[in-house]
């Protein structure tokens, strides 16, 4: 997946432009979630749209031409993937998954990494297109360039998955209530999930 986003990088990081309020939306719900000081690391930080805007300092991922232009908003990059985190254990307050898990090799495992780099009272906070919700459901249909290989999760599965890779205490909110093209104002997020396109998942390690 890293050579089909070292391609299209521009094509990625124009979406969120074109798709202004659905990112800002996607953000304030994110912004709400982490909601804690310290050190945080984005896994899976692409161009940096969202480390940038949330204050996430650090991020990686296998793409080069991505991290370059994360680079360019002020994150401190690393290369490598998911699976194999470049970190000592017990680094970071908080880690940051946003939309990346659906792209991953071993789901499990990147969140058994993100487990392991957290601190005794870490959280993990993640963003993902609910498979069940109207909006995965379009993006599964429509398969995309970026979406056409990605593995969905509904927020059942991946509760199941962090609960796997030892992680308690969940909460959910959710954001796009309606097609990103659709939406023109900054949307309030809700609590829960179910009606929301795009759902934030809060855990504890």
């Amino acid at each position: 997946m890293s050579a089909l986003f070292d391609k299209y990088y521009k094509k990625y990081d124009a979406w969120y432009e074109k798709h202004k309020f659905a990112y800002l939306s996607e953000v304030a719900a994110l912004k709400e979630a982490i909601s804690v000081a310290g050190k945080g690391l984005e896994i899976g930080v692409g161009t940096g749209r969202f480390a940038a805007s949330l204050g996430i300092t650090i991020g990686i991922d296998p793409s080069h031409n991505m991290l370059k232009i994360a680079e360019q908003r002020g994150v401190n990059t690393r290369w490598g993937v998911g699976e194999n985190l470049p970190f000592l254990s017990d680094t970071f307050d908080y880690t940051a998954i946003i939309i990346t898990l659906c792209f991953v090799n071993e789901p499990l495992k990147v969140l058994e990494e993100a487990y392991r780099v957290l601190n005794q009272k870490g959280k993990i906070i993640l963003g993902i297109i609910d498979k069940d919700s109207f909006l995965g459901k379009f993006y599964q249909q429509k398969k995309s360039i970026f979406y056409r290989n990605a593995h969905f999760f509904n927020v059942g599965e991946l509760t199941g998955l962090l609960r796997q890779a030892g992680f308690k205490k969940f909460s959910y909110r959710q954001a796009l209530f309606s097609l990103p093209e659709k939406i023109k104002i900054v949307e309030k997020y809700r609590k829960g999930f179910g009606r929301g396109g795009f759902v934030v998942v809060c855990a504890q390690k």
